[in-house]
């Protein structure tokens, strides 16, 4: 969910071209939400194996991931780690969001509602380990590095960032920015059209660069202020203030120097230690042992994960593997592995 600080947020489209050449690390389990909400059928209802094993997300990662690398794009999946125990509330939420959602998903199916089927499906989101292990054999079977963050992704993706490791980072939602991305990019793996939510009509998505910089620039903030402006608004890691929307929190971030006198201001004191969730953004948990190197993909052992284990189609499959080799192919051929390693 992340926090709602868009509509302070300066943004270039860009073109997924210009991301060739590129090395992006991935909020892997952000993206891996987005495909379980998108990838489902006429009912909502996320696709499933013979053995009832979701395939949405693989799906998503084995195609969509292709069609990056055809792009250029060299990309670095990172998976999140234990979550912060302020975090807790935000995961209680989601919870019962998902509990109801399911709940209403399965009554619109028995009654052949398929549109209100198609909302509430793709609203009951649920990623467990044996998804999320087999979202990491995949990739790893295609040859992209995977990243094992201690904490949260999004704050190891950007420590990634910030020592040069990769050029940006790639996730739909804000809290990059609050880790202190230097460049975030959105709508990269989901580009194309999206269903408008609570409308039956869809609208273009573009992919888009987002420089820190210049949100803090453009906003006459620093990043810290950038952080007491999120916790305002609410984060996953605190409740937002009651009656402060994202413009009035800028304001009193722009006319205090110290978050206590903006909660003076707001006239509104926290129920959470505001110190801590600062503390998270200015210094996460993150781990320097990590290696980023891209292998050729394995072209057997990837069939028979994916059609002999969760019976994906052969021949799409197989098309779809000619296609990765021969990209993986290329760029050794170009750099001896230099542009892959």
């Amino acid at each position: 969910m992340g926090t709602a600080i868009g509509d302070i947020v300066p943004r270039q489209g860009i073109s997924l071209d210009s991301l060739n050449g590129r090395t992006l690390g991935f909020d892997s389990h952000n993206i891996i939400y987005q495909f379980l909400s998108s990838i489902r059928g006429e009912d909502g209802t996320p696709l499933k194996d013979s053995h009832g094993s979701v395939t949405s997300h693989l799906a998503g990662l084995f195609y969509r991931t292709i069609n990056l690398a055809e792009k250029g794009v060299r990309p670095v999946f990172v998976f999140d780690g234990a979550p912060s125990a302020l975090k807790g509330e935000t995961l209680r939420r989601r919870r019962e969001t998902r509990t109801e959602a399911t709940h209403r998903h399965e009554e619109a199916v028995k009654a052949g509602d398929l549109e209100e089927a198609r909302k509430w499906g793709s609203r009951a989101l649920r990623l467990d380990e044996k998804m999320v292990s087999d979202a990491k054999q995949l990739l790893v079977l295609m040859g992209f590095p995977v990243v094992q963050a201690p904490g949260e992704g999004e704050a190891q993706v950007v420590a990634m960032a910030m020592a040069g490791r990769i050029d940006g980072c790639v996730s739909q939602d804000y809290d990059s920015l609050l880790f202190g991305a230097p460049v975030l990019y959105r709508n990269v793996g989901v580009s194309g059209k999206r269903k408008v939510p609570g409308r039956n009509i869809y609208a273009d998505v573009e992919p888009e660069k987002i420089i820190l910089e210049k949100v803090l620039s453009e906003n006459g903030i620093t990043r810290r202020k950038l952080i007491w402006l999120a916790m305002l608004v609410g984060t996953d890691f605190n409740e937002k203030f009651p009656g402060i929307g994202v413009k009035s929190a800028l304001k009193l971030v722009k006319q205090n120097d110290s978050f206590d006198a903006i909660v003076a201001g707001a006239k509104s004191a926290p129920d959470f230690d505001w110190r801590e969730v600062e503390s998270l953004f200015m210094e996460p948990i993150v781990s320097q042992e990590y290696s980023i190197g891209f292998s050729a993909p394995q072209h057997d052992r990837l069939v028979d994960f994916l059609c002999g284990k969760h019976d994906f189609s052969n021949e799409r499959v197989s098309r779809s593997l000619e296609r990765l080799s021969a990209v993986f192919a290329e760029k050794s051929k170009q750099s001896t592995l230099g542009a892959w390693a």
